[in-house]
């Protein structure tokens, strides 16, 4: 089976940088394949981007040699199998709160007798190798997102799951969950910084992999100066967003505000 780099990456002790894709297009998936991100993330939760065209962006990506991951809209058994039977190389779980709802997150990605996924891998086989279904338990990746107040009385129990490679910090539902506003790039003094602190602690006691989404560069840096392997930077919809706001206030001295706005 075709190896995943990420998980080399990891065992070297290195971090990834991730890429998010939010825009329903195999053309902007490929594209930012090429652009020497270790993996990037098609998000099916909050982008617009359904399973038809999440299935043409694996196939973009499966271009390069970047690795192939998917954030599902839920902890649903059905979705992930079906995104795995496509390729998928990882899998992002929203919404993880407890060691019941990680276990079910777990085993759904996993072949018995680890887990319950169902055999069906049509382009799994395609894109991974004819030995796909002998190796894909130790390939694919695991991420339970922790961002729920439930989750935060939860973390060593979620981060012991058995099979469970890391976990991820929405720092969005993280902040709602702690009564702050909604935002990425958390400073020091923010309390919203304090529980992402706690939480890579206990990723780091309980030796799994601790991502995080940022907005900027120099944010994510100062993340993996943290502890951090798993980074994920912007996206491509505020890339587009921010670069075109950026070239329009150059020659058009355009002050508007909304143009760069986006998630």
């Amino acid at each position: 089976m075709k190896k995943n780099k990420l998980k080399e990456i990891f065992k070297q002790g290195k971090f990834a940088v991730n890429g998010w894709l939010q825009i329903p297009n195999s053309f902007t998936a490929e594209l930012m394949s090429k652009q020497n991100w270790d993996s990037l993330t098609i998000d099916m939760q909050h982008g617009i981007v359904d399973y038809q065209n999440a299935l043409a962006m694996l196939q973009g990506i499966s271009t390069s040699d970047v690795v192939p991951m998917v954030r599902v809209n839920w902890n649903e058994p059905g979705q992930i199998m079906k995104i795995l039977d496509a390729g998928a190389y990882g899998i992002i779980c929203p919404m993880v709160s407890n060691k019941d709802e990680a276990k079910k997150f777990v085993q759904a990605c996993m072949y018995p007798p680890k887990g319950y996924r169902s055999y069906g891998p049509i382009r799994g086989l395609v894109y991974g190798g004819e030995d796909y279904a002998d190796e894909a338990n130790n390939e694919i990746l695991k991420f339970a997102m922790i961002e729920t107040k439930e989750s935060l009385e939860n973390l060593d129990t979620i981060m012991q799951t058995p099979g469970l490679d890391g976990i991820y910090i929405g720092p969005a539902d993280l902040s709602l969950a702690i009564g702050e506003k909604p935002s990425f790039d958390k400073h020091e003094n923010d309390p919203v910084y304090k529980v992402i602190m706690k939480i890579l602690e206990h990723a780091q006691k309980n030796n799994i992999i601790a991502g995080i989404q940022n907005g900027k560069p120099e944010y994510a840096e100062k993340m993996v100066k943290k502890g951090f392997q798993f980074v994920t930077i912007g996206s491509d919809q505020r890339y587009m967003t921010t670069a075109s706001k950026e070239a329009l206030n150059k020659l058009k001295k355009d002050k508007n505000k909304e143009a760069g706005k986006g998630y």
